[in-house]
């Protein structure tokens, strides 16, 4: 998608009005041309834009699907360079000049927003040393406080999360779509600034958000419902899996959401909060609505909360400023969310499978090695 695209917003801007649920609104997307134009400027001052997340996907898009690269692509210095250090030397300008227009936002917000998200090759994604690695040699490229390194949640990718924490690096743990995985990653990231607290070293400076995946979990469901209603005929049954279209998604993060303010409410998280540092906020990514028979931003409106970032698609940011609604979503109905959860698994549709499918399916369009995912 063009930056063009990214219209001037309207006198009253649902956008901003985020902000007052205390819900931070992050860009999905970066592209050159959004920064030089001015454009990434505009919408932090008139769309209240807090922060930008990236990931390969979308710098290859940026690059194949314009000429905003050619010039550095044909540079003399970038001849000698691999496939990779081409990506990197692209991709870290670009987070660079990213990050400072930012800037402000950082400073503005304590540390709590601002931020850039540049990912470690998905290619490390079972491998925590290399992993580490590439982190902390991305962290000292990028050479800006406003960075978020991301770092998949693979089994290898949460002990790297514990260790960047503990050494002040600065993360965005992504690919969650299980419940069970957030929490994990959730005490990884508490074990790695009491680490950090008992060596000495400044918590009150680190941030990080866990990404929780949504509306692939609806289009997951939605089909394998889609496919039991052409078999069966019991009404019960019927009745049961047409309760569950386009609701899984929501009741899934909610929980998640309920397990958050569960574990930045104990007496372990309130020593730390002492000594300054931030709870990890839940981050909705993938929030564009992938099934043209639900609401356009239905995965933004239903996911407002506070202490929450959502990070958003550009032409879903477009919708959500013409014709948002909004409205404290996050914390309504947490008991019927848990009743979905139940009906999904008694109408025989394992959530387990459901999420592991997924992150398999991430690993690869992302080049990942199978093993883990």
């Amino acid at each position: 998608m063009t930056t063009a695209a990214l219209s001037i917003p309207k006198e009253t801007n649902p956008l901003r009005g985020l902000s007052e649920f205390g819900q931070s609104v992050w860009l999905d997307y970066i592209r050159r041309s959004l920064i030089t134009s001015g454009e990434l400027k505009r919408l932090v001052v008139e769309d209240g834009l807090r922060g930008v997340t990236s990931n390969p996907a979308i710098f290859e898009k940026a690059i194949v699907g314009s000429t905003d690269y050619e010039a550095v692509i044909n540079s003399p210095e970038s001849a000698a360079l691999d496939a990779k250090g081409l990506y990197e030397k692209i991709a870290v300008k670009d987070v660079q000049d990213a990050a400072d227009i930012l800037r402000p936002v950082y400073e503005e917000s304590k540390q709590r927003d601002g931020y850039v998200s540049l990912e470690v090759s998905p290619l490390l994604a079972n491998d925590t040393a290399g992993t580490l690695e590439e982190a902390r040699r991305l962290w000292k490229a990028v050479n800006r406080p406003n960075l978020m390194v991301k770092v998949p949640a693979t089994p290898e990718g949460i002990p790297a999360l514990r260790q960047l924490i503990s050494e002040g690096i600065n993360v965005n743990v992504t690919l969650l779509f299980s419940r069970d995985v957030y929490e994990q990653v959730a005490k990884a990231y508490i074990e790695g600034l009491t680490a950090r607290a008992a060596s000495g070293g400044d918590v009150s400076r680190i941030a990080s958000v866990a990404s929780f995946f949504v509306s692939r979990i609806d289009s997951k469901i939605d089909a394998q419902i889609a496919s039991q209603l052409k078999t069966t005929s019991d009404p019960a049954q019927l009745g049961r899996l047409n309760g569950l279209l386009g609701k899984v998604a929501i009741a899934n993060a909610k929980l998640a959401y309920h397990s958050f303010t569960e574990l930045y409410s104990g007496e372990a998280w309130k020593t730390l909060a002492g000594k300054g540092a931030q709870p990890q906020r839940l981050l909705w990514a993938s929030t564009s609505t992938k099934n043209p028979n639900y609401r356009d931003v239905i995965y933004v409106e239903e996911l407002i909360g506070p202490s929450t970032v959502n990070t958003i698609p550009p032409a879903t940011f477009n919708a959500f400023r013409e014709h948002g609604r909004l409205r404290a979503s996050l914390t309504e109905d947490v008991e019927s969310a848990a009743d979905t959860m139940d009906s999904l698994e008694r109408a025989g549709i394992s959530m387990k499978a459901v999420t592991n499918t997924l992150l398999k399916k991430a690993c690869t369009s992302l080049s990942m090695p199978s093993h883990n995912c």
